[in-house]
């Protein structure tokens, strides 16, 4: 049994889903803190050539609170409307927007406005349409886990979900130790993603966009075969 865990992220990079697809489960953080710096409600696309950033708008709220505690602003409903169109106006001549645009509509049509909901929907809607199996589980579905931090609380979740392989992005290279993974009998490897290029409009390419960007310039089975462009370390 291979896992992943993971914060919940906005329509994320190429990446995430990488990781997602190399693993039998995903565990996704819903009990974490929400921070204004990272990458939980906003992401970037391609407009006029260059990266943008896009952004889900939050009520108001306790900067301590958990990201399952947080949710849209009132004014989500017309927001999205303007969203929607920003995104047309800037994918509208990619090669896949017929395909892409609707999947997009729908996953901003959900009615949830609790932010951990609505990133939950878009995740399960973009698996789904690119046909990826892999099971999802909610952090807080798993008990006695707050106590624990860092590689001691990955290793409890392994315990439970029995897990023998443990699979974290490179960035964690440094902050587990694979010998303390062996001890509990679980082997741990780092998810170094190959360079991916494909085509955008110009002669330059944007890279690490969102995966919205990904969907706009490529069909389903050729994201497909991006997915297992990765090393294991």
């Amino acid at each position: 049994m291979k896992i992943a865990i993971m914060q919940p992220y906005f329509m994320p990079y190429i990446g995430y889903f990488q990781l997602l697809a190399a693993v039998d489960k995903f565990v996704i953080y819903d009990e974490i803190q929400y921070s204004k710096q990272g990458w939980i409600n906003r992401n970037r696309i391609l407009q006029n050539g260059k990266d943008a950033f896009i952004s889900l708008p939050l009520k108001k709220a306790s900067d301590y609170l958990f990201v399952n505690q947080r949710f849209l602003a009132e004014g989500w409903q017309r927001d999205k409307v303007k969203l929607l169109n920003r995104l047309a106006e800037s994918y509208r001549k990619a090669p896949y927007f017929d395909d892409a645009f609707p999947l997009i509509r729908e996953i901003m049509a959900c009615r949830e406005n609790n932010l951990f909901g609505f990133i939950l929907n878009s995740l399960t809607s973009v698996l789904s349409y690119l046909d990826i199996k892999t099971s999802l589980v909610i952090s807080s579905s798993l008990p006695d886990i707050q106590a624990l931090k860092a590689q001691d609380k990955v290793i409890d979740i392994c315990r439970q979900l029995q897990a023998t392989q443990y699979i974290n992005p490179i960035g964690g290279l440094e902050l587990y130790d694979k010998n303390h993974f062996g001890e509990h009998g679980i082997s741990l490897n780092f998810l170094q993603t190959d360079p991916i290029r494909y085509r955008q409009f110009g002669q330059g390419f944007v890279p690490c966009l969102s995966i919205i960007d990904v969907l706009m310039f490529n069909s389903a089975q050729e994201i497909r075969d991006l997915l297992p462009r990765y090393r294991l370390l």
